[in-house]
Order: structure tokens, then sequence, then C-alpha cells
């Protein structure tokens, strides 16, 4: 039941960036010079790696799940060996490299608002802000899942089928956060 709400409240989620999408194609088409202006700003190379970190974390995200689906909740060798991880591990390293995103977001913010791009600038800014920093909010509220979920297998005294489905909910939303991000890095960096 849980699987199937959280499938449903991601719908919604996903018409909230389509309209996002739909905002910023509309204004695009409107002021295609401004649009040209902008978007040599943008730092590509910096954002391709950062986009490499965030699929990557989805990668990281399902072997912890592989692991919780295994009951295995934390690793049963050397910390070295991550054939032996369990779901700990993984999603600890998923944090991280979820983390190290949104810190590489606020990196190139600080950049793009040195360049005179901001959200009062022009409607370029506003829409770039809009849809990255909507979709920054969703990773942190990732982050805060996955805290959830580690705290928990801390917490209890034995792993449970129930925290186990958490970690697959708490995956699911994260896949579609990545999926999203792979839309939004395409729509703003890429297509010219």
């Amino acid at each position: 039941m849980v699987s199937v709400g959280t499938i449903v409240w991601l719908a919604s989620e996903l018409m909230f960036f389509a309209a996002l999408f739909a905002a910023y194609y509309t204004i695009r088409n409107v002021s295609p010079d401004l649009w040209a202006a902008s978007t040599p700003k943008l730092a590509v190379p910096f954002a391709s790696g950062n986009t490499t970190i965030l699929v990557l974390s989805s990668l990281t995200c399902q072997l912890g799940v592989f692991a919780a689906e295994r009951g295995q909740v934390s690793r049963v060798g050397r910390i070295f060996q991550v054939n032996k991880w369990g779901l700990r591990e993984w999603f600890i390293l998923t944090y991280l490299m979820g983390s190290v995103f949104v810190a590489g977001q606020c990196f190139e913010y600080t950049g793009l608002i040195h360049d005179g791009i901001t959200i009062p600038s022009s409607a370029y800014g506003t829409m770039f802000y809009l849809t990255t920093g909507f979709h920054a909010l969703h990773v942190s509220g990732g982050l805060v899942a996955f805290l959830f979920v580690l705290g928990r297998t801390f917490m209890a005294r034995k792993f449970t089928h129930e925290q186990a489905v958490t970690a697959i909910v708490v995956s699911y939303y994260w896949h579609f956060v990545d999926v999203v991000w792979i839309g939004l890095f395409a729509t703003i960096y890429l297509i010219k």
C-alpha cells in the first residue's frame, strides 16, 4: 500500500515538474534572444560532472535497496569490500553524493549571480532558478528521507520487512528526482 501511495504522489510531482517545463519552454519561445545571450554563461562541463554524480547516486541507492531486500543492514566485510556492503553503507554513499550535487548547484548559482543572472534580472534567470531550485529542494527532501531510513536502521533492534519497504519507497523518490534532473539538464544545458 505504501508503494502504491508513493507512486500516486510521485505522479502529482511529475505534473508539478511538467508545469515548470511548460513554463520554461513557453517563456523561452517568447524570448529567444534572451536565451541565446544567457545560455553561454552556463558551465556545461561542471553541470555535466554534477549530473554524473547524481545519476550514479541512483545506482548506489539501488544497490542499497538490493541489500535491504536481502535483509543485510550493514557490511559483512571490511569497509573497502564494497561487494559486502549493506543498506547503511550504500545509503550513506548515496546521501554523500546527493549532498555533493546540491553543493555543486549552490556553487554554480554563485557563479551565475556573479555573471548577473538572478531571479529579478530576467525571465531567463527566473526560469533557471525556479526549475533548478525546486529540483534542489526535492533532492534535499530525498536527503532527509535517507537520514530517516538510516536512523531507523540504527534505532531498531531487528531489521524488518517494513524497514525494507521504507528503503524501497525512498529509492522510488530518488530515482524520480534523478530522471527529472536528466530532463532538466537536457532542457537547460544541452538544447540550444
